[in-house]
């Protein structure tokens, strides 16, 4: 999959092959049972071009990571906790890209000053609906750079490959 994410376009198995190959021997069937094992997977799609494939990423690198860690924080017990232990692990590095996103997710709307949309008196606006924003995702395309997955994407499945 790195190969593919990395081209950010559709791929032959040769020219996979060439690009390993430069790294170690292997097999042009071995590369083909892998791209193949991912189709059947749904990792990739693939189009006939001539008698072979080119392979294409269903999803982003970026949309995999996101479902990984919304798993794993899923499944915590205190996901509270499990965000403070993670935010502890992060670089200072680590965290201005965390702060960036959110900041992203949040919109313009969430850089303004609080008296200036609302008084001390006021409750505070409701929450926003949906997984983090993901409404203003699709309304931005782009905006986003988890680049949320859809119901297609397999990252977002429950019984992702490899578990």
């Amino acid at each position: 999959m790195t190969r593919v994410w990395k081209w950010n376009r559709p791929v032959t198995v040769r020219e996979v092959l060439e690009d390993l190959q430069r790294e170690r021997s292997i097999a042009y069937t071995t590369v083909m049972t892998v791209l193949d094992n991912l189709h059947h997977k749904g990792w990739v799609r693939r189009e006939a071009e001539g008698r072979a494939y080119r392979y294409e990423a269903v999803s982003s690198r970026a949309a995999y990571a996101a479902a990984l860690m919304n798993d794993a924080w899923a499944q915590s017990d205190n996901p509270a906790a499990a965000l403070v232990a993670f935010f502890g692990m992060m670089s200072d590095e680590q965290r201005q890209a965390l702060s960036d996103a959110v900041r992203i997710v949040q919109g313009p709307e969430s850089d303004r000053e609080p008296a200036e949309t609302e008084s001390p008196e006021s409750p505070a606006p409701p929450a926003r609906s949906g997984a983090g924003g993901a409404e203003k995702a699709e309304g931005n395309p782009g905006e986003n750079p988890a680049e949320m997955p859809d119901e297609k994407n397999p990252a977002a499945a429950e019984d992702r490959p490899g578990r």
